[in-house]
Order: C-alpha cells, then sequence, then structure tokens
C-alpha cells in the first residue's frame, strides 16, 4: 500500500497560444539547457491516520494467526478469532484499494507493481516452499507459483486488483459488478484454486469499494458519535460470536472456496456474500472510527506493514511445525493473553526501522538495473528537437 495521492489530477499544461506572426518561433530552452536548477519537489506528508489504520490491521492479522490454535479449546478465543477474520481482511483490501486510486498503467506505477508485489511474491513464495522443505523434512514438496502458499495469496490478489484498477476506474458503478464476480465465485465449486482465485474475487468488492472511496467519507468517522456507535456494535457482534462460536465454521470467512465446501447448496453464495460484505463493512467502519488520527508512537510502523504480513508467516508457521502451544497453560486465560501480547511484539518488531533496513531489498528492490531509464521532463534533447516544428518552405527567402 503506498501513500495517498491526490482525489484529482493534475490538469495538464494548456497548450500555448498560437502567434500571431507566422512564422514559427522555437520553443524556450529546456531548464536543464538553459542552466537553470530545476526546482525541488516537496514529498507528499503522509497521513497519520492511514498509517495508524495500517499498523492496527497487521496487528489484528497477527493476533488472528496467533489465536487460531487457541479456538479449539476457547470459546472466548474462538469468539474474538471470528470477530476478528469478519473483517480485518475485508478492511485490508478496501485500504489497498483506497490507495490504487491513481493507478493508470503509467511506467513508473507498473514498475513499483513489479517491484513491490510480483517479485517480492516470487521470493517469499519460493522461500516459504525452501522453509516447508526444511521444517517438515519433505524435500518432495513442490513449488508452486499458481498455488500461492499461506499468506501469500494476498499478493496475487493484489497484483490482480491493482492490475484491473483502470477498468473499474471508467465504470459507472462498479461495486454491483465486483459483488456480482463475488457471488458468482462463492457458487461455482469448480472454479479451481489457481492463483486462488476463489480468494481474489471473495475480497474483490472491498477493493473495488476502496476505490471509489475520497477523504471526506474517512471524515464521517471521525465524529464523536460515529465512535460511541462503534462499541455497542462491537459488543453485538462478539456477543453473537460466543453465541455461535461452538458450531459456526470461520471457513465462511475465508472465502477460499464456494459454499458448497461448508455443507451448504450453491445458491446460498448469493446470500452469504452480500451479507458477510454489509458484516465487513460495517465492522470496518467502527474499527476505523476508533482508529487515532494524530501522530502516534506506532505511526511510523505503518510503512512497514508489508514487511511484517510477508515475515511473520515465518514465526506463524514455525510455532505449528514445532509444537509451541502444546503446553497446557497456553489455553488458559493467562496464557491466551500471553500469546496476544506476543503476537502483537512479533507483527511490531517486524514491522520496525531496523527490520525494514534489512530486509528491503527483497520486499522493497529498486531493480533499476532492469528497468529502461526514464527521461527526465521534457524528455531527451533529441526528443525536444524532434517536437520544434520545421521551418515554412513558402517564406523561404528568395
Amino acid at each position: 500500500m503506498g501513500d495517498a495521492v491526490p482525489d484529482t489530477p493534475q490538469a495538464p499544461h494548456s497548450s500555448p497560444p498560437v502567434p500571431t506572426h507566422p512564422t514559427p518561433q522555437p520553443p524556450p530552452p529546456h531548464p536543464a539547457e538553459a542552466g537553470e536548477p530545476k526546482a525541488p519537489t516537496k514529498p507528499t506528508p503522509r497521513n497519520p491516520f492511514f498509517d495508524n489504520a495500517k499498523y492496527l490491521t497487521i496487528v489484528l492479522v497477527a493476533c488472528g494467526h496467533a489465536w487460531e490454535p487457541l479456538t479449539y479449546g476457547s470459546r472466548t478465543a474462538h469468539a474474538a478469532y471470528l470477530t476478528v477474520y469478519a473483517f480485518h481482511m475485508p478492511a485490508f483490501a478496501l485500504i489497498s484499494g483506497y490507495f490504487s486510486r491513481s493507478f493508470d498503467m503509467a511506467p513508473g506505477r507498473l514498475k513499483r507493481l513489479i517491484t513491490g508485489v510480483v517479485v517480492p511474491y516470487l521470493i517469499f513464495e519460493t522461500a516459504y516452499t525452501l522453509f516447508y522443505r526444511w521444517a517438515q523434512d519433505d524435500p518432495g514438496y513442490p513449488l508452486s507459483l499458481l498455488d500461492p502458499w499461506y499468506v501469500m495469496w494476498f499478493l496475487v490478489a493484489l497484483f490482480i486488483w491493482r492490475l484491473t484498477t483502470p477498468l473499474w476506474l471508467m465504470l459507472r458503478h462498479p461495486l454491483p459488478l465486483a459483488m456480482a464476480l463475488a457471488m458468482l465465485a462463492a457458487c461455482s465449486p469448480d472454479l479451481g484454486g489457481d492463483l486462488s482465485i476463489q480468494r481474489v474475487l471473495g475480497f474483490l468488492p472491498y477493493f473495488v469499494l476502496g476505490l471509489t472511496l475520497r477523504p471526506a467519507h474517512f471524515e464521517r468517522l471521525r465524529t464523536r458519535r460515529a465512535r460511541l456507535l462503534a462499541l455497542p456494535v462491537f459488543a453485538a457482534v462478539l456477543a453473537v460470536a460466543y453465541w455461535a462460536a461452538p458450531s459456526f465454521d470461520a471457513g465462511w470467512l475465508y472465502h477460499r472456496g464456494a459454499v458448497t465446501g461448508q455443507g451448504a447448496p450453491a445458491w446460498a453464495g448469493l446470500l452469504t456474500t452480500p451479507a458477510l460484505f454489509v458484516l465487513a463493512l460495517a465492522l470496518t467502519a467502527c474499527f476505523l472510527a476508533w482508529v487515532p488520527r494524530r501522530h502516534m508512537w506506532f505511526t511510523t510502523l505503518g510503512a512497514g506493514t508489508m514487511y511484517g504480513y510477508l515475515l511473520h508467516g515465518f514465526l506463524i508457521k514455525s510455532s505449528r511445525f514445532w509444537g509451541w502451544y502444546d503446553h497446557p497453560w497456553l489455553h488458559t486465560p493467562a496464557g491466551e493473553l500471553l500469546v496476544t501480547a506476543l503476537a502483537v511484539g512479533m507483527i511490531t518488531a517486524l514491522c520496525s526501522a531496523p527490520v525494514r533496513a534489512a530486509f528491503r531489498h527483497v520486499v522493497e528492490p529498486r531493480m533499476d538495473w532492469a528497468f529502461v531509464p526514464r527521461p527526465a521532463a521534457g524528455g531527451t534533447p533529441r526528443d525536444r528537437q524532434e517536437r520544434r516544428p520545421a521551418p515554412d518552405p513558402s517564406r523561404a527567402t528568395r
């Protein structure tokens, strides 16, 4: 997820007026040719609200993964797990869509899509496969770039979503179409698992909704009334989750496959998909209403959420492979609180500046060597020479 961008693009420079004298005039010299220094551009300041939201969302991701082994023996942990899973990935997708509004297939943005999404996917998908082979002593475990392992599905989804962003922005009503695709995916058990297409389509409406949002929409959540309304909503959802925990399968919230995998008829996807969307949207709004708007001690960590997301899977899977949850004390209320604290501390450390500096070359590689250099403003001297109008032969002197 990148930095915030203006709601409307800059207006293009207007064309110069047609001169009254018929003789063509040469264009003014480029600042670089005239020896004038190029005015430095000031970077757009980061909005602390969105950095806070990204950090708190990745904390929920880590807590959800850490709580999963606790859900089998604790109804309270299961209720908290269901509540978090009802909205934490929808919130992640929605924020990703909001920060993708300016994606327009420009060379610079395509480069960033490759270096920030495609290359990390190739590196970490390979790394996770090798890690599994070593941890499970299974050297034959296949490496398949079409079958994302564990957390890697989100990078595949982000690549597809962002690549199709110009198409969604062309539509007058993109959200209904995205919802229709999500419902069809929920009703299609034969869609297949390549590229986690079920999840790509299942979470697509949240990304598309993010594309349509503007700062004014988030401003509506800054009121005291919104924060007060969020409390009973969260309390009600937690109460329902606690009541339903013994019988409700969390697979409904993963969007990992069609609803037939949950024992429901295919047509049920036409109802459950919009219902879960409304639930996730309500919880996301309640969550964002309580996200601080000012700079906090964790605000700078919001810029490193991709590091935390990609790296925390190794620790989560290590806890499963080597039986860290086998200690009975961890399944007590005190143990559950300790697991939660460790999860928060882990993801906080993985988003920190030292970790980002150590892994920047694999999470955000520059890779300038792989791309054609982009010309400076105004183009190369040859480009500017070719743009100069040719002399009018009718006015040639005899």
